[in-house]
């Protein structure tokens, strides 16, 4: 009888195992559509499965069906509520539907908002991304319905002490958003001395480009490249020296260099170099080589609107 059972047994097992590899393969390789129509009846045939469901609700997500993916959610919620992940990704999707909906509609999403995060959070003592969540909700809430830097910086405090770089980044972003750059620097600073990574960098530079300050900007990205290497730096350098009209010759060696040792690894396509050299060359005057490397960017990517402004611009002399 015992052997019946696992024979019997065995097949499903086999299935559920096999369908949840499919269905995380199919989300590594972005077919959503395809992973969704898989995970559907998969649910409907186990729809205690934990594994299934939160499958399913991560197709939705992707999608950005928010709708959708918060049935599944909290689903995951209901049936274990002790789970610090699945309250997180309910409160991830409440969110993005709450974003995606009129200031007045949104309002009615954020008690539950706030539950899933702090439950989350409560849970789970070294749940780094729901304390993010907390922090970022709590600094962009009006007064009014709940936001307060208090709250927001005592989550930054509970990072900070689960991760320092995540703290420093945290309270980096808290005094950004609050209009206080000498503080917001201070730790964004803090966050590359303790962690060094790209991402560190990254936070930093868009802050002085934000603070319109593209000279920083640029010293920061060759601190960054200096210690990682990455050829994706080459082109960041570039593109701040064609926004900001400033360091031409860096900017122009940088984005030569960026397009010699190209890769997909890099992220940002060749086209976009090629944008930024014909912005270099207009601000230097050479409408020539301007048009040269606009025309090859829309070779690239004929699609991209800004292209063909910028090229309407360098005949334009403008």
């Amino acid at each position: 009888m015992k052997n019946l059972v696992l024979f019997l047994l065995f097949p499903l097992w086999g299935f559920s195992q096999t369908s949840y590899t499919d269905l995380e393969l199919l989300l590594d390789q972005k077919d959503y559509v395809k992973a969704q129509q898989l995970a559907i009846p998969l649910v409907a045939k186990n729809p205690s499965d934990l594994k299934a469901i939160e499958l399913l609700g991560d197709a939705y997500g992707y999608q950005e069906k928010w709708d959708e993916a918060m049935i599944e959610y909290e689903k995951l919620v209901d049936l274990n509520p002790k789970e610090a992940n699945y309250h997180y990704k309910y409160g991830g999707a409440l969110g993005m539907k709450a974003l995606s909906v009129n200031k007045v509609s949104a309002v009615m999403y954020l008690s539950d908002l706030k539950e899933a995060f702090q439950t989350a959070a409560s849970l789970d003592k070294n749940h780094i991304e729901a304390r993010w969540a907390l922090v970022e909700l709590y600094m962009q809430l009006p007064g009014i319905v709940g936001g307060s830097k208090s709250t927001s910086l005592k989550y930054a405090e509970e990072l900070e002490q689960l991760s320092k770089v995540d703290g420093y980044l945290a309270k980096g972003y808290i005094y950004e958003y609050d209009d206080e750059p000498e503080l917001a620097e201070k730790y964004y600073k803090k966050a590359i001395e303790v962690g060094g990574s790209l991402n560190c960098y990254t936070k930093l530079t868009d802050f002085y480009e934000k603070q319109n300050q593209p000279e920083n900007a640029i010293s920061n990205i060759e601190k960054a490249q200096e210690k990682l290497q990455r050829n994706a730096l080459h082109y960041q350098i570039g593109k701040v020296s064609a926004e900001y009209n400033v360091q031409l010759a860096k900017g122009e060696t940088c984005l030569k260099n960026y397009i010699k040792n190209y890769s997909p690894e890099d992220g940002v396509p060749v086209a976009w170099a090629n944008y930024r050299l014909a912005q270099i060359y207009k601000y230097k005057g050479n409408k020539k080589e301007a048009l040269k490397y606009i025309d090859l960017a829309i070779g690239e990517l004929p699609g991209i609107k800004v292209f063909q402004e910028e090229r309407k611009a360098i005949i334009n002399n403008q």
